[in-house]
C-alpha cells in the first residue's frame, strides 16, 4: 500500500474534518454518517459553495437520522472511516501535487469511503456526484488557507 507524507488539512477542510468526526459519535448507521458529512460539507469552503448553488440545504437530522437508519441499514462506520477519509484526502491531494488538502479532497476522499451512501444524501437534497464534481472541476479561484493548528 502506498504511503503519503501529512499534507495539512486547509482551514475549511480541518473544520469540516472536526464537525463530521465530532458528529460520527451521535450517527445511528452509516447512512446517517454520510449525511453528517454532507452537511458538514455544505457549510464550508469550495465545496460547500458548489453545493449551496446547487440548492442542497439543510435538513433536521432529529427525523431524518431515524427515517434514514431503517432497515437495511449499514452499521456505523465510525472513527476508522473518518481516519481512512482523511488518509484519503491527502492522497488526493498528494496526487494533485498541492501543499493542503481542500474540501474538494475531503469530498472526494467521503464518495470513496461512502460510495453509493453518499450518492443517496446527494440525492435526496437535488443532486447528483456528477453535477457536484463537474462544478467543483470547473471551479476557479484561489486555493484554500492552510490550517495552522
Amino acid at each position: 500500500m502506498q504511503t503519503t507524507s501529512h499534507i495539512p488539512l486547509s482551514e475549511d477542510a480541518a473544520l469540516v474534518a472536526a464537525l463530521a468526526g465530532t458528529a460520527m459519535a451521535f450517527s445511528h448507521c452509516a447512512e446517517d454518517e454520510a449525511e453528517r458529512w454532507l452537511r458538514a460539507l455544505r457549510l464550508h469552503g469550495q465545496v460547500g459553495s458548489v453545493l449551496q448553488g446547487l440548492g442542497v440545504g439543510e435538513s433536521p437530522l432529529a427525523t431524518e437520522s431515524e427515517a434514514i437508519c431503517e432497515d437495511p441499514s449499514t452499521p456505523p462506520l465510525g472513527q476508522d472511516a473518518l481516519d481512512k477519509t482523511v488518509r484519503e484526502a491527502e492522497r488526493h491531494a498528494a496526487s494533485r501535487g498541492v501543499d493542503t488538502v481542500g474540501t474538494a479532497d475531503l469530498l472526494t476522499a467521503v464518495l470513496d469511503v461512502y460510495g453509493e451512501l453518499m450518492d443517496r444524501a446527494l440525492e435526496v437534497r437535488g443532486a447528483t456526484r456528477g453535477e457536484v464534481v463537474e462544478r467543483i472541476a470547473r471551479l476557479g479561484g484561489p486555493p484554500e488557507r492552510p490550517h495552522s493548528g
